[in-house]
């Protein structure tokens, strides 16, 4: 009982608490850089690829590139929320949780969505080198995985607001 007690008091210090919410700050954006470079490299290898057959068409197929980027600018925005509002005076438990919360929840979304991404993306830009009618349908999917991540920020943004 004393153990269950004393581990009850401890969440309750501001030590403990200020710790989640500083694994928030780093995990919102450690998983969505992930995710972010991962879908730039898988997209970057089909870029590259499609470039030897349709070298015309690389500016036209960096968009998955540049959409697997902005995951990790979720992911910053986050961090930095999170980080501004961690402090040593009044931090609870509860903003804790809820910073650590919001951290996980942009930064896995963020590492999901750059996965999708970084599949599509290089998928889709071979594709669009051998036939051009598959540029829009590619565009349509990206955009669809990118709404994953941006669903992640939505939700971090409100836990990363509740006092």
């Amino acid at each position: 009982m004393d153990v269950l007690l004393s581990a009850t008091t401890m969440l309750d210090t501001s030590a403990a608490a200020s710790f989640f919410g500083f694994m928030g700050c780093s995990s919102a954006l450690v998983f969505a850089c992930l995710g972010a470079a991962y879908g730039t490299a898988k997209s970057g290898v089909g870029v590259a690829s499609m470039g030897v057959m349709r070298p015309e068409l690389v500016m036209r197929s960096i968009i998955p590139v540049v959409m697997a980027g902005v995951i990790g600018i979720y992911g910053l925005i986050i961090s930095v929320i999170i980080a501004t509002n961690v402090n040593s005076d009044s931090y609870t438990s509860f903003r804790g949780f809820a910073h650590l919360g919001s951290g996980l929840s942009v930064g896995l979304s963020g590492l999901a969505a750059g996965m999708a991404i970084g599949i599509v993306g290089d998928a889709g830009v071979r594709a669009t080198a051998q036939q051009p009618k598959l540029f829009v349908g590619m565009i349509l999917i990206l955009i669809f995985a990118e709404a994953l991540g941006l669903y992640g920020l939505i939700v971090a943004l409100i836990l990363s607001t509740k006092s």
